[in-house]
C-alpha cells in the first residue's frame, strides 16, 4: 500500500456517516403532535479527531441549502451561550446575526452520557414553517413549542471531558457527532409543518382511516389518535423485526407499552377488534424494501402483534371499566389522585402499563401515586425472589474476600488449546479468608497464574479436574469466572497441602470437557436449524451447556410441531455427519457483526470478540467464548428430548448429544421394553377377561335359545341367528345347547367380520341314526354362496351373501 493510499484509508476511518434506526420513549406522551416520534431514522456524520467546527458548519450549510434546496431565509441556527467560535463560522457562511440565537445547557449542550465523560456544546439548525403556523406571537423563535420551528440537524462539538466533580478539561483531540432526523428533514423539504403530512406516514394514515371509517383532517381528537396509532404501529414492526419480544422488563416492556397504547388509541377511533396487524402490514409494504428485515420477518411480526393485542383486548374493557370506577370513587375525587395500589392492580391483573394509567388519569384531571405503585412493585419482586428456585448455576461459596481481591488478581485461560498446564498458585482462600496454605480435608478456593479450566460463564458450566503439586493434590469440583475476569477453582484438598507460590500441574477432566464441548457446538447447530425451520426471528435468550445435556431458550411464539422437531433433529444430524470444521477467530466487534456473526441479545461485548465459526463456507458464526469440538462429527448424534414454553414468546428446548444421547436412547429402549412387557401382561389379562366374558355371554345366549327348539319328525331341531361372534364362541354355545337338550340337531348362524358363518352340531344318538352335521352345514352354506364341512357330530361353514343368512337357517328343518 502506498503512502497516499494509506493516508486515504486513515481519512476514511476518521470520517464516518450513518443512517440508523433509533427508538426512544422519553417523548412518548408528545407523540401525535407535528414532530415527536418514538421510532425515527437518524442521519449522521462523524469526525474522529479529523475535521472540527469550521468544516462541520460549512458542510452542513452547504448540504441544507445546496443539496436539499432549503431556502436560506427559512433557516435559523442556535448555539451554546459562550460558543463565539461557532457564531463566527455561521456568520462566515452567511447566516444573519439575528437568526443565530444563544441558549443554555438544557438546549445546546450535549453530555456527558453518565456522571462523567466526553461532552461539548452543540449547534442546531431549525426550519421556519412561517408566521401562519404556530402561536403567531412576534416573539416566536426556535425552541418555541408551538410547531412553527422544527429542529432538523444537531451538530455536537465533543471537545471537553467532564469528571465526576463536573470539572471540564479540553480533550486532546476533539470529535464531531451530528444527528439529522430524517422525518423532520423530509417535512422541511416538502414545507409540511407535520411529519405526518409526508410520504413516510401517508400509507399508514390512509390505512387507519379506512379501518376506522374516520376521515383524517376532519376532527382534531380523531386526528391525534390516528397519528399515535400510525407512529406506534410503525415502531412496533421495527422493534419486533429487531428481535424484541413483549415482556414486563426492559425492551420487551417498551414494546408492550407501545403496542397497548396503540390499541387504546385505536379503541378511541372505534376499532373494537384487533387491527394493529394491518398497520404492521402497511409498514412492511412501505418500508420493507429499504429495511429487508421487515419483509423477512413479516410473518413473525404479524403473529407477535396479533397474540399480544388479542391478549390485551381480553382485559381492556374490564380494566377501563375498573379505572372509570376508581376515578368516580369519592375518595379518589377528594384526593385528586389514583392510588398506587389501584394502579398496581390495573398493571398486575389487567396488563395496563402504569404510564397508560397515568395518561388516562391525567386526561381526566387526576395525578397518580407513582411512589405507591413502585412500593407495590417492590413487594411483588420480593415475593418472586422468595418463590424462585435457582438451579444450574455454580456459586462461589465463602469467597466475599476473593471477590474483592479479584479486581487486582489476574490469570490467563489456556484451555482452548490444552487441557493441562504447568502453573503457579497466586491466591488461596478458605472460609472466606485469604490464607497461605491449605491442608488435606479443607475445602478451599484456588487462583492460578494460568489455567486450562473453563470458569462457568455464558451458560457453559465450569470444568472439573485436579490440581497437583509435588506433595499435594486438590480435586476441583467447579471452576467459576469472577468479575472482572478471574477464573477460580473450588474444591477440596485430598492429599497433604498446597501453598501460595507452589508450582502445580492443572489437569481438566478430559471426558467431561469433551461432553460439554459436544453440547456447546450442538447449541450453535441447533440455533442454525431453528432459524432454518422457524425463521430468522429466532434469537437465543439463554442457555445451559452441561456435560449430560444442553438447554436452549429462544424467541418463538408457538409450540413446535412434531414435524418441526423432526426437521430440526434432521438438520443438526446432517451437519454432524458432514463433519464440518469448527474454528474461532478474534475480530473487532463491529467487523464481526457486519460480517453476519450472531450476538446474544442484550449482552455486553468488548471491542474485540471471539467468533466461533462452523463450516467453510460459513454455516454458523456466533460471538462465543466457550469451548467447542474441532469438527461437528465429534458430536456423534443429537436428539431433542423436550420442547416447551417458559413465558410469553419464549420457548425452551432440551437435547442430548454424544454419550448423553447414547444413555438417553438406551434408557428409552429399556423403558420401551418394560412398557412392552407390561403391555403384554395387561393384554394377556385383558384377553383372559374378555374370553371369560364371552363364555358367560355364550352361556346366557345359549340358554335363552333353548325355548326355540322345535320337534321335526320326532327330532329336536334348533336353528338360530345370534349376534356377531367368533367360531370358538359358536362351539361353546353348541356344547351348552347339546348338553341341555340331550338329543338334537343344532345350527347356529352369525355375521362375523361382515361375512356369514355357520356351525352345525348333532348329538351322538342322532349321528347313529344317520344324521351328519357336515352334510347339513354344507347345504345351509350353499344358500349364502359358501361351503363347509366337518365331522358328523360337528361341522362349520362360511359364505359370501350375508343378506341370505335368515333364508339359509330356514332350510335346516327341511333337511331333517
Amino acid at each position: 500500500m502506498s503512502i497516499s493510499d494509506l493516508r486515504c484509508r486513515l481519512i476514511s476511518l476518521a470520517r464516518l456517516t450513518s443512517c440508523q434506526k433509533c427508538f426512544r420513549t422519553t417523548d412518548i406522551e408528545a407523540v401525535g403532535d407535528s414532530t415527536h416520534l418514538t421510532f425515527f431514522e437518524m442521519l449522521g456524520n462523524f469526525s474522529v479527531s479529523d475535521y472540527f467546527k469550521k468544516e462541520t458548519i460549512s458542510w452542513a450549510w452547504e448540504f441544507v441549502t445546496q443539496r436539499l434546496k432549503l431556502p436560506a431565509e427559512r433557516l435559523w441556527v442556535t448555539i451554546y451561550l459562550d460558543d463565539d467560535e461557532s457564531f463566527g463560522y455561521w456568520r462566515e457562511v452567511g447566516v444573519p446575526e439575528e437568526r443565530i440565537l444563544r441558549f443554555g445547557e438544557e438546549d445546546n449542550y450535549w453530555g456527558p452520557a453518565g456522571d462523567s465523560g466526553p461532552c461539548g456544546p452543540c449547534s442546531e439548525i431549525h426550519y421556519d414553517f412561517g408566521e401562519d403556523v404556530g402561536c403567531g406571537k412576534p416573539s416566536c423563535k426556535p425552541n418555541c413549542d408551538c410547531g412553527r420551528f422544527s429542529e432538523i440537524w444537531n451538530l455536537v462539538f465533543t471537545q471537553y471531558n467532564q469528571d465526576k466533580e463536573c470539572n471540564r478539561k479540553p480533550l486532546p483531540k476533539p470529535h464531531i457527532d451530528t444527528g439529522m432526523g430524517l422525518e423532520r428533514t423530509v417535512a422541511a423539504v416538502n414545507n409540511k409543518p407535520s411529519v405526518y403530512q409526508t410520504d413516510l406516514f401517508a400509507p399508514l394514515i390512509k390505512r387507519i382511516a379506512e379501518l376506522s371509517g374516520k376521515k383524517y383532517g376532519s376532527n382534531d381528537k380523531n386526528d391525534n389518535a390516528i397519528r399515535v396509532v400510525a407512529e406506534h404501529g410503525r415502531g412496533i414492526a421495527f422493534l419486533i423485526a429487531d428481535g424484541v419480544m413483549p415482556s414486563n422488563e426492559g425492551r420487551g416492556y417498551v414494546l408492550r407499552r407501545l403496542l397497548r397504547r396503540a390499541a387504546l388509541f385505536g379503541r378511541r377511533l372505534g376499532l373494537e377488534k384487533p387491527f394493529l396487524n394491518q398497520i404492521a402490514g402497511a409498514t412492511v409494504g412501505s418500508m420493507g424494501k429499504v429495511y429487508p428485515e421487515l419483509q423477512r420477518g413479516q410473518n413473525h411480526i404479524f403473529q407477535v402483534v396479533e397474540d399480544e393485542e388479542t391478549r390485551f383486548r381480553e382485559t381492556l374493557n374490564t380494566g377501563l371499566e375498573l379505572l372509570n370506577n376508581i376515578m368516580a370513587d369519592k375518595e379518589t375525587i377528594k384526593a385528586g389522585e389514583i392510588a398506587g395500589e389501584d394502579a398496581f392492580r390495573l398493571y398486575d391483573t389487567f396488563g395496563f402499563p402504569v404510564e397508560i394509567t397515568a395518561e388516562i388519569a391525567a386526561d381526566n384531571g387526576f395525578s397518580m401515586d407513582l411512589k405507591g405503585f413502585e412500593k407495590e412493585m417492590r413487594k411483588q419482586r420480593k415475593r418472586a425472589r422468595e418463590a424462585r428456585v435457582v438451579t444450574g448455576k455454580a456459586t462461589l461459596r465463602g469467597a466475599g474476600g476473593l471477590r474483592a481481591r479479584a479486581t487486582v488478581l489476574k490469570n490467563s485461560f489456556v484451555g482452548y488449546d490444552s487441557l493441562n498446564c504447568k502453573s503457579t498458585i497466586v491466591d488461596l482462600s478458605t472460609d472466606d479468608k485469604s490464607v497461605k496454605t491449605i491442608k488435606a480435608g479443607q475445602e478451599a478456593v484456588i487462583v492460578l497464574e494460568s489455567t486450562p479450566f473453563y470458569g462457568e460463564m455464558g451458560g457453559q458450566v465450569g470444568d472439573t479436574g485436579e490440581i497437583k503439586s509435588k506433595s499435594g493434590k486438590f480435586l476441583v469440583s467447579s471452576a467459576v469466572n469472577v468479575p472482572p475476569d478471574v477464573i477460580v477453582h473450588q474444591g477440596k484438598v485430598v492429599k497433604v497441602s498446597l501453598s501460595v507460590g507452589d508450582e502445580v500441574e492443572a489437569i481438566v477432566d478430559k471426558e467431561r470437557r469433551g461432553d460439554i464441548a459436544r453440547n456447546h457446538t450442538a447449541t450453535h447447530l441447533l440455533q442454525f436449524a431453528l432459524r432454518q425451520v422457524l425463521g430468522e426471528h429466532v434469537q437465543q435468550r439463554g442457555s445451559l451447556v452441561a456435560p449430560d445435556h444442553l438447554r436452549f431458550d429462544f424467541s418463538h411464539l408457538k409450540a413446535l410441531t412434531d414435524k418441526q422437531i423432526a426437521e430440526v433433529n434432521g438438520i443438526v444430524n446432517e451437519k454432524i455427519r458432514q463433519n464440518l470444521n469448527v474454528y474461532d477467530e478474534n475480530l473487532a466487534y463491529k467487523e464481526a457483526i457486519e460480517a453476519g456473526a450472531i450476538a446474544l441479545f442484550d449482552e455486553k461485548y468488548g471491542d474485540t470478540v471471539r467468533v466461533l465459526k462452523i463450516g467453510k463456507p460459513i454455516l454458523s458464526a456466533e460471538l462465543c467464548g466457550g469451548t467447542h469440538v474441532s469438527a461437528t462429527g465429534e458430536i456423534g448424534y443429537f436428539h431433542v428430548v423436550s420442547e416447551g414454553s417458559i413465558g410469553a414468546g419464549l420457548r425452551r428446548i432440551e437435547a442430548v448429544t454424544g454419550r448423553g444421547a447414547e444413555e438417553y436412547v438406551a434408557s428409552q429402549l429399556t423403558d420401551s421394553h418394560k412398557a412392552a412387557e407390561n403391555l403384554d401382561a395387561e393384554l394377556d389379562k385383558e384377553r383372559k377377561r374378555t374370553l371369560a366374558l364371552e363364555k358367560e355371554l355364550a352361556r346366557k345366549t345359549a340358554e335363552s335359545l333353548l325355548a326355540q327348539a322345535e320337534v321335526v319328525k320326532g327330532v329336536k331341531v334348533l336353528a338360530a341367528k345370534i349376534p356377531s361372534a367368533r367360531m370358538e364362541i359358536l362351539r361353546e354355545m353348541s356344547d351348552i345347547i347339546r348338553d341341555k337338550l340331550k338329543s338334537a340337531i343344532v345350527v347356529l348362524g352369525t355375521i362375523y367380520q361382515d361375512k356369514p358363518a355357520f356351525l352345525a352340531a348333532v348329538t351322538p344318538d342322532l349321528v347313529a341314526k344317520g344324521y351328519d352335521a357336515g352334510k347339513i352345514v354344507k347345504r345351509v352354506a350353499g344358500v349364502v354362496g359358501g361351503s363347509g364341512g366337518g365331522k358328523p357330530g360337528l361341522a362349520q361353514a362360511g359364505g359370501k351373501d350375508k343378506k341370505k343368512l335368515d333364508e339359509a337357517l330356514k332350510l335346516v328343518k327341511s333337511l331333517v
